[in-house]
């Protein structure tokens, strides 16, 4: 141990560099688990889905239309700081968000989360999972009534 003290006088910089490397470590990975802790894989979403989840696709319109996650309907990512509102009624249910590779949804998630919304969640990876894990896309208009 005495060794250690010596090796910290004669190389502070190195030192400094393994201290502040060492702080990035712990505060990506916590970042992360925050994160995945808001996060439901393909298999997840579909059980939630099963359970009655409303499934917020956050993408743009032709997109949606091009191909979405059957039962997802339209959100304009926008809007979600006036979610609270506009879904006042899901506020108790799960709601699942969801982007093409999950920054967007994950964000969109937090911020129903702060909103109030118990039960908000995001797609890990997004659609590119959805895709990935060869599961099945709706095509066509979104659905004409509302939230």
């Amino acid at each position: 141990m005495e060794r250690l003290a010596e090796y910290a006088t004669h190389h502070p910089w190195l030192v400094a560099l393994a201290v502040i490397a060492t702080a990035l470590v712990v505060v990506f990975e916590l970042r992360t688990q925050r994160h995945n802790f808001s996060a439901l894989g393909t298999q997840d979403l579909v059980r939630a889905m099963n359970q009655g989840a409303l499934v917020l696709d956050l993408r743009a319109r032709a997109e949606f239309e091009a191909g979405h996650i059957g039962g997802a309907r339209p959100f304009n990512p926008a809007d979600i700081l006036k979610a609270a509102e506009v879904l006042r009624r899901y506020k108790e249910k799960p709601v699942i968000t969801y982007c093409e590779t999950g920054s967007v949804g994950a964000s969109a998630a937090r911020q129903l989360t702060a909103q109030g919304f118990t039960k908000a969640f995001n797609l890990l990876g997004g659609l590119a999972a959805w895709r990935r894990d060869n599961l099945p896309l709706a095509k066509g208009p979104a659905p004409k009534e509302k939230f």
